[in-house]
């Protein structure tokens, strides 16, 4: 099954052209704390954890979880394990973090134990995990009523090295309840000699009741998924039944095990050509050389084919070439959009096919075609390998340093870090069949950043929200549409650009009704960007000449702390921060 490419659509009618800018407020927002009796750890990473991918994955964990099967509840693991729970219903009555659960292991002796973490399964289930490698699956019976009920341990296991847990699913199958559980490790790679040493683990585990009806409930693991990838993924869901799951990453992600044994890797076949000396060989199957405005690409095709046979299909972000009756030669998402209106193909002397495609931006270079195809080798022009070769010429130098400016001494790249390097522009949503394993549908996100995830209704999976020119575009997953499977449901205005400028930015948010959205920094600042809405009085834009129907507010809340914010979450009427001393409630909207 062959993944397809496909492109987010955006609605038109979510879209404000008019929308001119935030207007800064000054109404106060009250805000109200809560002292913790223990604070909340935050796991220092160690110097063996030094990669940007540690950074993203545990150095930016948040540690406050919002409940979203019942409203104005938040979660935390304090540094004595102990998982505390806070309901709001009154603002100006806070009461103290109750605790549900105690997690007894001594977690603290694992020497790269990581920070405990937490996710909301189900109305009546949440997984847990201890820091240290063992994974825990609770009932908690119903978590928004007033009984303080203890939660119940129905599943622990030590589940290798220590992981942090991003998404779980409760559903039954086969009669059977089950749980789907996405795991995230950072592991040693030898294999990865060139960068950091560090490759990106996704463990997808299926856990399931295997007691007889009427006995006493008896969870195992039933499976075991293993995923690799060389960037910690901003956003990693399942689907709601755990038929397949969606992720979104700077490089690919790829299935290598199921359960302890390896899964064949699907291997471009190279095709085989008589070479001119009579040994049998492999050629590339195309060349292709690009200039800043367009690409030639020539692709040798089977002897004795005609014009009618041809079979070429061009979109702005995919390609297919290829001879009917044959497979495909060659297939798959371009690196970057071009025109297809203004790319055209040529039949060369009865044996290949010439194709000329127009690059959509003028300038970048790419580095490669078709994203993940290696069977073309790309050619220089003359130009070209002038250019590269007086960039280079140093190099050669008989002398150390080559450089003529002595104050300038050459790059090593040994030095460089990952943060150092250009992002690569392979940023991508995939999405994965649970039965094949194989990416079936593929968005190339490009310069579509990543903003945040928001869970908006419990049943469905978490939204993304993503920036689209200026504006911030939230997106919801809809596995069961093929055809539409990220539906554009919300716009924050202008967010994408107002968030760039936040140089300090840790964490971002929003309500799940989205009625404002939320940023803050690492230290107590929070912006909080409220939608349009009516004004009281009649102001009037000089410049347009034209009078003002509505007005979109901004606030700044100022946190009266000088400890880190360590978690950050948004539910229609209030914002919780988390610092490891205190929980802080804004109350941002009023019923």
């Amino acid at each position: 099954m062959a993944a397809s490419n496909y492109s987010l659509k955006v609605n038109r009618d979510l879209l404000d052209p008019n929308f001119e800018s935030y207007r800064l407020s000054l109404d106060a927002i009250p805000t109200y704390n809560v002292e913790l009796d223990a604070a909340v750890e935050e796991v220092k990473l160690k110097d063996s954890q030094y990669t940007l991918e540690h950074m993203r994955a545990f150095g930016m964990y948040n540690y406050l979880h919002l409940d979203p099967w019942y409203e104005d509840s938040v979660l935390f693991v304090d540094c004595k394990g102990r998982v505390l729970s806070l309901t709001v219903t009154l603002d100006t009555a806070l009461g103290k973090p109750r605790e549900v659960y105690n997690i007894t292991t001594e977690s603290s002796q694992c020497e790269d134990r990581l920070c405990a973490s937490l996710s909301l399964t189900s109305a009546t289930w949440v997984a847990l995990s201890d820091g240290a490698g063992r994974l825990y699956l609770l009932r908690t019976g119903k978590r928004g009523d007033s009984s303080h009920v203890k939660w119940e341990t129905l599943f622990s296991e030590d589940m290798g090295e220590p992981f942090t847990i991003l998404h779980s699913i409760s559903h039954v199958k086969d009669k059977l309840h089950t749980m789907e559980l996405l795991l995230l490790r950072i592991q040693k790679d030898p294999q990865e000699t060139k960068g950091s040493g560090y490759s990106v683990s996704l463990e997808w585990i299926t856990v399931a009741n295997t007691a007889a009806h009427g006995q006493e409930k008896k969870y195992e693991v039933k499976k075991r998924r293993v995923l690799r990838g060389k960037s910690v993924p901003h956003y990693a869901a399942l689907e709601p039944q755990g038929k397949g799951m969606m992720l979104a990453s700077e490089k690919p992600f790829v299935f290598t095990h199921v359960d302890g044994l390896p899964v064949e890797q699907p291997g471009p076949e190279p095709m085989e050509v008589e070479k001119t000396g009579g040994n049998r060989g492999f050629d590339p199957i195309y060349f292709w050389q690009q200039t800043a405005e367009d690409i030639t690409l020539c692709v040798r095709m089977p002897e004795g084919f005609i014009k009618e046979e041809v079979q070429f299909r061009l979109m702005a972000d995919n390609i297919s070439i290829g001879v009917q009756g044959f497979a495909a030669l060659l297939e798959g998402q371009l690196y970057a959009s071009v025109d297809p209106e203004a790319s055209t193909w040529i039949i060369k002397n009865d044996k290949s096919l010439e194709v000329t495609l127009q690059k959509r931006s003028e300038g970048p270079m790419w580095p490669e075609l078709v994203m993940g195809d290696r069977r073309g080798e790309y050619v220089m022009n003359d130009e070209q390998a002038a250019l590269i070769h007086e960039r280079l010429t140093f190099l050669t130098s008989e002398d150390l340093n080559g450089n003529p400016d002595k104050d300038k001494p050459p790059c090593n790249s040994q030095e460089l870090e990952d943060c150092d390097g250009f992002p690569e522009d392979s940023f991508s949503l995939t999405h994965f069949d649970g039965d094949s394993l194989k990416p079936t549908q593929v968005v190339n996100l490009g310069s579509h950043q990543y903003l945040f995830t928001v869970d908006v209704n419990p049943s469905d999976m978490p939204c993304l929200c993503l920036r689209h020119d200026v504006d911030a575009l939230v997106w919801q997953p809809r596995p069961d549409q093929p055809s539409n499977m990220w539906e554009h449901i919300a716009t924050f205005n202008a967010l994408g650009y107002v968030q760039a400028s936040k140089r300090d930015k840790k964490f971002a948010t929003c309500a799940p009704n989205f009625s404002y959205a939320s940023l803050c920094e690492c230290l107590r600042r929070s912006f909080i960007y409220r939608q349009p809405s009516p004004v009281e009085t009649v102001l009037f834009n000089r410049k347009q000449g034209r009078q003002i129907g509505q007005v979109a507010k901004q606030q700044v809340a100022s946190l009266d702390s000088d400890k880190p914010i360590l978690g950050f979450r948004a539910t229609n009427e209030r914002l919780y921060i988390l610092t490891s001393s205190h929980l802080f409630v804004l109350k941002v909207n009023n019923n």
